[in-house]
């Protein structure tokens, strides 16, 4: 059986010939990704980005939080031969100046480059194909069937919804309806490397 969000929140189920809306319970909107929030990542995101490529790294993602007078800007960096401290601190020093000069952020802000890591956090749809077959866990801005943290096998994307198989179920969410999707990392047989 497969399960899912409507993109107006509402469940839905849907079976083998196509999906068949169950009922709806309203509109919803999701406010973490609220208009501002998302002015600010995109911002900040086309200002780091050509950095980090002009570094020759791939920007993987960014989370910028802000906390009252002190916020934190953690950019994610990846390359084909993997990230090590002395890449992140190029990185960390070209973007501080970057942002010294641009100052998209007003107040105190902390800095921070990493790798992705093994357990690494999927920002869009073209990162949740490429690691399709994964394990993933996942958290919903909202509740669906009571819940809003789901464990599975990453199935892949349909229409911007994403696929996760758990047991002998699969869910189908609406990519906006994911407040944050990790990787679980898997050691030993059977581990999953990004296409």
């Amino acid at each position: 059986m497969r399960h899912g969000l409507a993109r107006d929140g509402g469940p839905r189920k849907l079976i083998e010939m196509g999906f068949m809306p169950i009922f709806y319970l309203g509109r919803r909107l999701y406010a973490s990704r609220s208009c501002e929030g998302q002015r600010v990542n995109e911002q900040l995101t086309s200002l780091v980005g050509p950095v980090v490529r002009g570094l020759g790294y791939e920007l993987w993602g960014i989370e910028f939080h802000a906390h009252g007078k002190q916020s934190s800007l953690k950019v994610y960096i990846d390359a084909e031969d993997g990230i090590g401290v002395d890449d992140c601190a190029k990185v960390s020093r070209q973007i501080g100046a970057m942002l010294d000069v641009e100052d998209p952020i007003s107040g105190h802000y902390t800095l921070e480059v990493s790798s992705p890591g093994m357990d690494r956090r999927l920002f869009t749809l073209e990162q949740f194909e490429a690691f399709k077959g994964s394990n993933v866990k996942l958290s919903l801005r909202e509740p669906y069937e009571g819940r809003r943290r789901y464990k599975g096998i990453l199935c892949g994307i349909e229409d911007e919804e994403v696929v996760v198989r758990s047991g002998d179920e699969e869910y189908l969410f609406p990519f906006e309806s994911i407040e944050r999707a990790n990787v679980v990392p898997t050691f030993g047989a059977g581990k999953r490397e990004a296409k």
